[in-house]
């Protein structure tokens, strides 16, 4: 348990240093695409490194945690909400660059995007420049940094499939500024990297290839018919459980074999529309939620013997997920 002076000293030292980026008690579940869940203690909306480095800073002083939110799309805040800092890059962070000038002919092409960019858009922008090879992305709500993290993918693809380098600031050694850091070194392997707990990625250089806007615009408007025929909207974090063996056996096809579709505790059930997604109501409980993911990985590993990993990243709760995907303090 954090110690409430610790908060208050932080966000105090925060406060000193960052003055209006600084908020008590923010709604931060609101950022998040479960939209359910509590408050951050202390929340920085970060304009620049100098203020990741006041986070640092005020995170070492204080012994508090600190947790960067991207897009909140595989991220679960409790009830009971976040003791410690939470920061967003977003604002800083979030741009997108290639050079707009070609003449016509199909070749490579670098993209930096920032690690606060939402994939959809990253998707999106580079499609309607003609710049193929990231249209799978335009369904995936989660950011950049967090898609780098988790090595996030879908239709085909997978960041691993393009990612040059990233820059990334690291929150435990805030004196080497931003660093450059290849996909070589990253680990990178099936929704999961090595990178640590106090990494995040500031920016990411994708290799891709110019080509015919239309096609790319094409295939971006099929991958978004797919899944509006086959996911769910609404509030949930996209599939819950990672495939026990890709390609083979699905996390979905499990649940699906066990008739646990519309399976419901409290708030919270599993859809209807796709088995691996589990659905929140408007104003329900991050802990139903939570409840339904426990009991659906408990019933599988009872009737098949697979035991399935969560990709969703538990926040603020008082006991972790040894189950789930390796993650850290920091969301997708």
């Amino acid at each position: 348990m954090i110690d409430v002076a610790a908060l208050d000293g932080a966000a105090a030292q925060l406060d000193e240093e960052l003055g209006g980026l600084v908020v008590r008690d923010h709604p931060v579940a609101t950022m998040t695409t479960y939209r359910v869940g509590g408050t951050a203690a202390v929340y920085v909306d970060a304009r620049s490194v100098s203020d990741l480095v006041a986070v640092a800073e005020a995170r070492r002083t204080w012994g508090v945690p600190a947790l960067v939110i991207g897009r909140g799309s595989n991220m679960l805040i409790a009830d009971t909400g976040f003791r410690g800092i939470a920061v967003s890059v977003a604002s800083f962070a979030a741009a997108i660059e290639f050079d707009a000038w070609h003449d016509g002919s199909d070749g490579p092409v670098d993209v930096v995007a920032g690690g606060g960019a939402a994939l959809p858009v990253v998707a999106r922008r580079t499609a309607g420049a003609g710049i193929r090879g990231f249209e799978w992305a335009v369904g995936v709500p989660g950011s950049i940094g967090g898609a780098v993290r988790m090595n996030a993918g879908g239709h085909g693809s997978d960041m691993a499939a393009c990612l040059v380098d990233i820059g990334a600031f690291d929150l435990d050694a805030p004196e080497l500024g931003v660093v450059r850091l290849a996909a070589g070194d990253l680990g990178l392997r099936f929704r999961a990297s090595s990178l640590g707990p106090s990494q995040v990625v500031l920016d990411a250089r994708l290799a891709l290839q110019w080509g015919d806007a239309s096609l790319a615009e094409r295939e971006i408007a099929d991958i978004v018919r797919w899944r509006r025929e086959h996911q769910p909207g609404g509030q949930n974090c996209g599939s819950v459980f990672v495939n026990p063996v890709p390609g083979e056996v699905t996390a979905g096809g499990l649940i699906d074999s066990l008739g646990l579709r519309g399976f419901r505790i409290g708030t919270a059930w599993v859809s209807e529309k796709h088995a691996n997604f589990v659905q929140a109501d408007d104003a329900g409980s991050a802990a139903d939620v939570r409840a339904v993911i426990e009991e659906v990985r408990s019933r599988v590993a009872a009737a098949t013997g697979y035991q399935l990993r969560s990709e969703v990243r538990l926040v603020g709760f008082d006991d972790g997920d040894p189950a789930a995907t390796s993650f850290d303090e920091v969301g997708r």
